[in-house]
């Protein structure tokens, strides 16, 4: 049985550039909406909406996919650069971006069957969209407003490193449906 989001991951592997922009749309747009009703009252909070470049934040919606998935996309996308994952996180991604601001990082695990996050993931819930992620001016402040003023704990208790020199943190964040989304705020680091 196949379902739209199967199919999406599936044609971000198309030999056809239309196929793949229109699959990565329809990731992005439901990694997106997901993401959006589970953080709409943040935006309320005028420290935190500034902290994640409200109005117009930068998301980038993760995709976590088998390994053979994942060469297959990176080749038809042009065998983009690998990102540089701390090497005590199992994890392997790129990023792909594509026209009207749709940006996806592919991910998968180094070891399947592993106890890393992304391969914990694919093991409980297949190929599908693993996290959302909020570029953010400052993690640790956010990850501090998020504790005091919406009561969530952050999956690390203090910033870590994340993929090309990051700083990140994760949040499990209850959703309108009853489930849960992963939010990732990341942190540009400067160079220099």
């Amino acid at each position: 049985m196949s379902s739209p989001l199967i199919e999406s991951i599936a044609d971000l592997s198309s030999a056809e550039e239309p196929k793949r922009l229109a699959a990565a749309s329809n990731i992005y747009r439901l990694g997106r909406a997901t993401a959006g009703s589970a953080i709409s009252d943040w935006w309320a909070d005028g420290e935190l909406s500034a902290l994640l470049h409200g109005p117009n934040p930068a998301i980038t919606v993760g995709l976590a996919v088998q390994r053979d998935t994942f060469g297959h996309i990176r080749v038809a996308n042009g065998t983009p650069r690998l990102a540089g994952v701390p090497p005590d996180q199992d994890a392997e991604e790129f990023e792909l971006d594509f026209v009207g601001g749709i940006s996806l990082d592919i991910l998968t695990t180094r070891e399947p069957g592993g106890t890393g996050a992304i391969a914990k993931y694919l093991a409980r819930f297949g190929e599908g969209i693993q996290q959302v992620e909020y570029r953010c001016a400052n993690v640790e402040r956010a990850t501090q407003v998020l504790k005091e003023k919406f009561r969530l704990a952050p999956v690390y208790p203090e910033t870590r490193a994340g993929a090309d020199a990051t700083r990140v943190n994760f949040f499990l964040v209850p959703s309108p449906d009853g489930g849960k989304v992963l939010i990732e705020l990341y942190e540009l680091q400067s160079r220099g």
